[in-house]
């Protein structure tokens, strides 16, 4: 089972703020606490929000977009989009909507509300098709749900969501499971680089640092990358616009997207294949023991530096680990 799975709204273009809650904030931690859990259930997962967009358009067309090229466009199973509520204080509750028509969107929204209230006490306001619909459902090419997970503005609301944010997490990604898998996924083992599986076709393991986005001054202003072109080849990996003062792929790569580069085997991974087959690296930190999808992005680092992979700064950042800390990567993660 694949599920991509996205925080609303973007840190330059907030939603909802209370005196107990702001949207932006507590939506990443839902969508990092039910990512986590889905990936020890054995489901692959890509999570995401934006750091980037300065309008609602702008801010909703990105979130789309990464959605709909996750897993390089080869399909998932589950788009979500979470959220907070508002309704001058007077609304209370859960509720997940879906796309008009859509079985399968009922089926998920219908059992994610219901865990969510069952497990947290939060008013069951079920699940519901938007009036006039809502940009992400009709946007996006899977199947989609959009969580809205209590009233940010309600004070009671805010005091169960936080006493119960562990169970209200887990509730989510129990009701995915249940839905979208057989009930009894096991999580993955990621595969050891000196046994490889029959499928994967790369490994390396040692230490990592970081490249790519406008404050990478270790790369020059015009460098490229080795095997994306043009940002329209890969929109997802990429700042909206050109950062001032550069002109290269390198440094308009978006620093909050997950990406690899790694000294990839051009005979057996094609530059075509890492561009666009539909297949991620499975990134494994050493310290942390977290795993993380990541896009291939490019080809490196230089072997003078006696690191194996150069990594996004989110990624690192995610992974929770610094320059020179062990990593282990797998391509194509199966």
């Amino acid at each position: 089972m694949k599920v991509v799975i996205s925080a609303g709204h973007s840190s330059k273009c907030r939603g909802m703020s209370s005196e107990w809650l702001d949207e932006v904030d507590e939506a990443r931690k839902v969508v990092t606490a039910v990512g986590d859990n889905l990936r020890e259930a054995g489901v692959d997962v890509v999570t995401y929000w934006d750091d980037v967009s300065t309008t609602q358009d702008e801010n909703l067309k990105r979130i789309c977009d990464f959605h709909n090229a996750a897993f390089h466009g080869a399909g998932h199973d589950l788009d979500v989009s979470v959220h907070f509520n508002a309704s001058n204080g007077q609304g209370h509750g859960c509720e997940v909507f879906y796309y008009k028509g859509s079985s399968e969107g009922l089926e998920y929204a219908d059992e994610i509300v219901d865990a969510i209230c069952q497990a947290s006490g939060l008013t069951n306001r079920g699940p519901k098709v938007p009036d006039g619909g809502l940009y992400f459902l009709s946007h996006t090419a899977e199947t989609a749900v959009l969580i809205e997970v209590c009233f940010g503005d309600n004070e009671q609301d805010t005091i169960i969501y936080y006493d119960e944010f562990d169970n209200i997490c887990e509730a989510i990604d129990r009701a995915i499971v249940k839905v979208g898998g057989d009930g009894d996924i096991e999580p993955p083992e990621p595969p050891d680089p000196d046994e490889p599986d029959d499928d994967v076709l790369f490994t390396t393991k040692g230490t990592c640092s970081y490249f790519g986005g406008p404050d990478d001054t270790g790369v020059s202003p015009a460098e490229g990358l080795a095997f994306i072109y043009e940002v329209d080849e890969a929109p997802w990996l990429f700042l909206p616009k050109q950062p001032p003062g550069t002109s290269g792929l390198a440094r308009r790569l978006d620093p909050g997207v997950f990406y690899v580069a790694c000294r990839f085997d051009y005979e057996t991974t094609s530059k075509n294949m890492l561009a666009g087959s539909g297949k991620m690296a499975l990134v494994t930190a050493k310290k942390t023991g977290i795993s993380r999808l990541a896009f291939p992005a490019d080809w490196g680092p230089n072997q003078n530096t006696g690191r194996v992979c150069d990594l996004s700064p989110g990624l690192m950042d995610n992974l929770g680990i610094e320059t020179d800390d062990e990593v282990t990567v797998v391509y194509p993660y199966p």
